[in-house]
């Protein structure tokens, strides 16, 4: 089966809406079974739309995100900025990546982040129980350091961090 080719680009304001429900519905193929149905309800779809109305407005935070698209489709993206805890690994934190289930293993992901990241020295954090994840930056020269949290803001989910 041949899969669809996609391109990576810069992303637009007017992406919004499609950037939340693929948001939205990544982190319901993720997440499942870690998460509770609140982080994927229209509530949290609603919330990811002012989020990314909100980053979009603003040409630095529009720079740091890259987005794959299928045919004029938006299927996943890539965001990168500085880390949020107090004593990051590194000055730069790969803040997101994420594809639609039904394009995984077609390149995306990874165009996704050769494109946000490039080589650079970067931290990220990643769902303990994430293997796929975990695989796929293990992959691109990321390793877990010793330092985990458990994120309160999402139902005590155990992360780790990951650098290169």
């Amino acid at each position: 089966m041949t899969r669809p080719a996609f391109t990576i680009r810069l992303p637009e304001p007017d992406d919004a809406p499609a950037l939340a429900a693929v948001h939205v519905r990544s982190w319901r193929e993720t997440y499942a079974g870690m998460l509770p149905e609140r982080f994927y309800d229209e509530t949290a779809q609603r919330r990811r739309r002012t989020m990314w109305d909100g980053l979009l407005r603003d040409e630095a935070g529009r720079s740091a995100v890259r987005v794959a698209e299928v045919a004029g489709r938006i299927v996943g993206f890539a965001a990168v900025g500085a880390p949020e805890e107090a004593q990051p690994a590194r000055e730069t934190a790969l803040r997101m990546v994420y594809v639609l289930r039904e394009h995984h293993g077609g390149g995306a992901g990874q165009a996704l982040l050769d494109a946000a990241l490039g080589a650079e020295p970067a931290q990220l954090w990643v769902a303990a129980a994430n293997a796929r994840a975990i695989r796929f930056y293990e992959r691109n020269g990321f390793r877990a350091d010793g330092t985990e949290t458990v994120d309160p803001r999402l139902s005590d989910l155990r992360e780790l961090r990951m650098v290169r």
